[in-house]
């Protein structure tokens, strides 16, 4: 009869098993330490923004035309629809802000880089109401393009930015007013638009204190309190001998048009899809491919006189551009000679990046490109 084969175990050496502990736990407790390190440094805010590439988006996708607009004109969707491009700019973790100065297409801002002297609710505010305006601005152009009727229509005198001098005095502009101030009267004289308030300011000098009734920026919309403030004027940085208040009013401009075209910006602010906006109209309001069959990308803001105007984070949308397979993007001319090298270097061969002024030299590159045109897209205005 054969026994069953007996199976054997070694113990092994103490000392060995001794020696591989004394390496594994420092690991395990290095690897622990990192953990917790990653994890506090995930969950720990800091005062942080990024300026990171965003997305690039069809504009078609977010037109709406209504059946009154519909009565008045004939929709042409667009054969080959054209590109807006965003950029992120969310608050950083410790973890967050790490990772993004690691990544060169990230630019780590502090709190004075993201809002110099305004709150985030203040830009935030501001970026809504600016890309409402480029909307706005983007229908007047390509309609009044058309030859189709439209005008602009003045709203509130709003104090978007504040311009300060060295060493502003206690009763400069840029102490006495805040971002978000409506200014309603100078020297007494109402001022419900820019319009009133120009001819009020010919012949004030640098130095003269005027008097302001204000709408403080944190009043309610139904709110009638009003404050009154002395402000002393300042002289132009660019103009030494003309006076000015010392504030940037926001473009609270309106536009009466013939017909409404819907453009679903979500919660996108700021006013750099002007020209996008502009082209994708005048694409769908007109026969043909405006494209000529290349994926196009645009930014950039557009001006009532069709010019077009400099834009933020240009490398960090360039590279946007690029992951959406675009070949072609149109940017504003009056960037920087370092950003537009900054967005080339980042989009290499593969997208051709093509500044232009105003709306007439964007659309003669479409048409270079096999686009095709519309009546009157040659004609200087």
């Amino acid at each position: 009869m054969q026994s069953a084969p007996v199976l054997e175990f070694s113990v092994g050496d103490p000392a060995r098993i001794n020696r591989r502990l004394w390496w594994a736990l420092p690991i395990l407790t290095i690897a622990w330490i990192g953990l917790i390190v990653i994890l506090a440094a995930s969950l720990t805010p800091l005062k942080l923004w990024e300026l990171a590439p965003g997305s690039a988006e069809q504009v078609s996708d977010r037109l709406t035309f209504e059946k009154s607009a519909l009565s008045k004109v004939t929709r042409y969707p667009a054969k080959t629809p054209i590109l807006f491009v965003t950029a992120f700019g969310s608050k950083l973790s410790a973890l967050d802000a790490f990772a993004g100065a690691l990544d060169r297409d990230v630019d780590v801002q502090t709190y004075k880089e993201r809002y110099g002297t305004s709150s985030p609710t203040e830009q935030s505010r501001l970026g809504y109401r600016s890309m409402t305006t480029a909307k706005q601005i983007s229908e007047y152009v390509a309609y009044s393009r058309l030859g189709l009727d439209a005008s602009f229509v003045y709203g509130d005198l709003i104090v978007e930015e504040l311009v300060c001098l060295d060493n502003p005095g206690p009763l400069s502009g840029c102490k006495q007013l805040q971002l978000g101030d409506t200014i309603t009267s100078f020297n007494g004289e109402p001022t419900p638009t820019l319009l009133q308030l120009t001819p009020l300011m010919a012949g004030q000098k640098p130095g003269d204190v005027v008097t302001l009734t204000i709408k403080p920026a944190d009043a309610t919309d139904s709110s009638s309190v009003e404050v009154t403030k002395k402000v002393q004027l300042i002289a132009d940085p660019d103009t030494p001998t003309r006076a000015i208040i010392g504030f940037i009013p926001a473009d609270t401009r309106t536009v009466k048009l013939p017909f409404e075209v819907g453009i679903d910006t979500d919660q996108i602010g700021g006013p750099s899809a002007g020209l996008a906006f502009t082209l994708a109209l005048l694409d769908e309001l007109t026969p043909g491919d405006l494209m000529g069959g290349v994926k196009v990308a645009a930014t950039g803001t557009i001006g009532e006189d069709e010019s077009v105007g400099a834009i933020g984070a240009l490398a960090q949308k360039a590279v946007a551009v690029k992951a959406a397979g675009a070949k072609v993007f149109l940017v504003p001319k009056g960037q920087s000679d370092d950003e537009l090298t900054a967005a080339r270097r980042v989009v290499g061969s593969s997208v051709r990046i093509e500044p232009v002024a105003n709306l007439r030299e964007a659309l003669a590159i479409l048409e270079s490109l096999g686009g095709s045109g519309i009546s009157n897209a040659t004609i200087d205005l």
